[in-house]
């Protein structure tokens, strides 16, 4: 039986968001490659170290990216619970001696060998499996402070585990999503500002609880207080910022990579992208995730039910409030925190479950029907 155009459509969903995803993760090869190769090849005599780690993970998170995209996005609502209860454990292993890996003074990995997770790169999911399924069963929760209750107990838990690595960074991009979805399932205006008071309030108090942390705001006050301290990082990102004016000194051609940027393969790698391709070239890049995060939440907006609505939408918004606060911590508009710049930045945990998670978006641009936003079922 012929099939109609509208079905065709439907069939292959969103190809402009999935070749804007994938263009994105084969940028971050290309920058990976230039941010690590000098440190790679000095470190561990192969200048493709990183990039082939990298191109692992690229592998494997386009091949689950497309294997999730075949499943229904229904098919998840059932796993809320069980991935909350997964993140919360994964989270916990970190700690248990053997299991948890330590570096620069934080234990965020869980390693088996030479093969290491991240846990908080897939709470961050977890807790949008499981808060799109809460809402989605009875939508009614969203109107009343006792609904959300178990919303806000989940999200506050994962921040716990995560602050105790410790990573303040993704406790904020946690806790942002936290009050995000929230929002987005509706909930009150006033129901937002109580609960949006007391975790701005608690930001501060815990930039007091860590001495390092006060040296990290003292360094984004004044970095040149302590220019070879808590201030260098900052210094040399804003040095290869301004070192690529508008245009760039050229791809492979940044200076600030040979080891005078720390973390420029991961965490800064938006410093080389800026001096290499210069202001232009950071404005086109932010341009392409400004148009995945568009096309994500039309997806969102053409779900068919309000869970289709929330898991998309909170998996786009994770995407969009990770990005954001990568580019205020290298251009010195906010304090700097280590955060890897998704899709781009190295690190295979992040790159597969954020590819993984862009998987089940465009499923869902796969599997339903364009809706106007009165038409959800609610």
């Amino acid at each position: 039986m012929e099939r109609t155009n509208k079905e065709t459509k439907k069939g292959r969903g969103d190809l402009l968001f999935l070749c804007a995803v994938i263009f994105l993760a084969a940028l971050g090869l290309v920058f990976v490659y230039s941010a690590s190769k000098y440190n790679a090849e000095v470190q561990y005599g192969d200048e493709f170290f990183f990039f082939k780690k990298q191109l692992l993970g690229f592998i494997l998170g386009l091949a689950a990216m497309i294997g999730v995209s075949f499943l229904p996005y229904e098919k998840f609502k059932k796993g809320g619970i069980p991935a909350l209860i997964l993140s919360l454990v994964l989270l916990a292993l970190v700690f248990v001696p053997g299991l948890g890996k330590s570096n620069y003074g934080a234990t965020r990995w869980i390693g088996f060998g030479s093969f290491t997770i991240q846990p908080s790169e897939i709470a961050k999911y977890g807790f949008v499996l499981f808060t799109a399924a809460y809402f989605a069963k009875d939508p009614a929760r969203m109107r009343n402070f006792t609904g959300i209750l178990p919303i806000l107990l989940a999200g506050l838990s994962i921040c716990l585990l995560i602050m105790l690595e410790p990573n303040m960074s993704v406790t904020m991009c946690v806790g942002a999503l936290m009050i995000g979805m929230i929002f987005l399932g509706g909930a009150s205006p006033k129901t937002l500002f109580a609960i949006c008071v007391p975790v701005l309030l608690a930001v501060p108090a815990l930039i007091v609880a860590e001495p390092y942390r006060l040296k990290r705001l003292s360094a984004y006050l004044d970095p040149w207080a302590s220019p070879r301290g808590e201030g260098y990082q900052l210094i040399q990102s804003l040095y290869a910022l301004g070192n690529g004016e508008l245009f760039g000194v050229g791809l492979f051609r940044s200076r600030q990579k040979y080891r005078f940027l720390p973390f420029a393969e991961s965490d800064f790698i938006l410093s080389v992208i800026a001096e290499e391709t210069g202001f232009f070239g950071v404005l086109l890049l932010f341009l392409l995730i400004g148009f995945v995060v568009w096309r994500g939440f039309r997806i969102a907006r053409n779900c068919k039910d309000l869970y289709g609505y929330m898991l998309v939408s909170g998996i786009i918004l994770s995407f969009a409030v990770q990005s954001s606060l990568n580019a205020l911590v290298v251009s010195g508009t906010i304090p700097p925190t280590g955060l890897p710049l998704p899709l781009i930045s190295a690190g295979n945990t992040s790159l597969i479950v954020t590819m993984t998670g862009m998987g089940v978006v465009y499923g869902a641009s796969r599997h339903t029907q364009p809706l106007s936003p009165h038409k959800i079922k609610r």
